[in-house]
């Protein structure tokens, strides 16, 4: 368990040492039991949190341990939203990276297949559409991406990211923004070389032999899709 904490602790330093919050922003969770889970606290930086600050909760965010007055933050609902409807996920990060959220504010998805780390890892990044901070319009506004992505931009907000560990929805946090900002300098040249049907598709065929985990919106048709304005997979 000490070790779960200090691991919430490194990732908090992580995505504040790379400018994917600023002040109190952010917040980090993680299933540890069919009814427990550990979750950052609200009001305190990311960047300087111990063991100590961390609040293990239940599936309705009844705090079950705190110490010191802590106490989680009012979007754990969205987080919980995750677990509930994804068996397979043990961790959830939510942040506010820079180029991401330009993207989010600008209602925007990250829908262009213009390089094969984030064709392989992410496939296309829907927008979940805004939700009242705080309330239950988060999680509900998140839920229908739930079945087919672990990434999403949240509408004027910022980005979340799931995975099977910790490290690994981390590190889709990290690939997430890192497609933002080459979407972003690329519209800046004036153009970006998109991939091709059969590219798109050779490179799905290397993420099946990767034997990667998750949920992949590959299969989704355009009449079953989001709100991109393009399809990612129907070129």
């Amino acid at each position: 368990m000490s070790d779960i904490r200090e691991q919430i602790c490194e990732i908090g330093r992580r995505i504040y040492d790379r400018n994917m919050v600023a002040s109190n922003d952010g917040n980090i969770s993680v299933r540890i039991g069919d009814n427990e889970f550990l979750c950052t606290p609200t009001g305190v930086s990311k960047g300087f949190m111990t063991p100590e600050c961390i609040v293990k909760i239940d599936r309705d965010g009844n705090v079950i341990e705190a110490f010191g007055g802590y106490r989680p933050s009012s979007e754990i609902k969205m987080h919980l939203r995750v677990y509930e409807k994804r068996d397979d996920v043990k961790a959830v990060v939510h942040t506010h990276p820079k180029f991401a959220t330009c993207f989010a504010v600008s209602g925007r998805p990250l829908n262009r297949p213009i390089t094969s780390e984030a064709v392989v890892a992410l496939g296309c990044v829907p927008l979940a559409p805004f939700a009242t901070p705080s309330t239950k319009e988060v999680p509900d506004s998140i839920e229908p991406y739930l079945d087919d992505f672990d990434a999403l931009l949240l509408e004027n907000h910022g980005a979340l990211t799931w995975g099977d560990d910790l490290t690994g929805a981390y590190m889709k946090m990290e690939s997430l923004e890192y497609y933002a900002e080459l979407m972003y300098r690329t519209e800046i040249l004036g153009t970006a070389q998109e991939f091709s049907k059969e590219q798109i598709e050779k490179l799905i065929k290397v993420r099946e032999k990767m034997g990667l985990t998750g949920r992949y919106p590959a299969g989704r048709s355009k009449e079953n899709c989001y709100k991109c304005g393009e399809c990612f997979w129907k070129k």
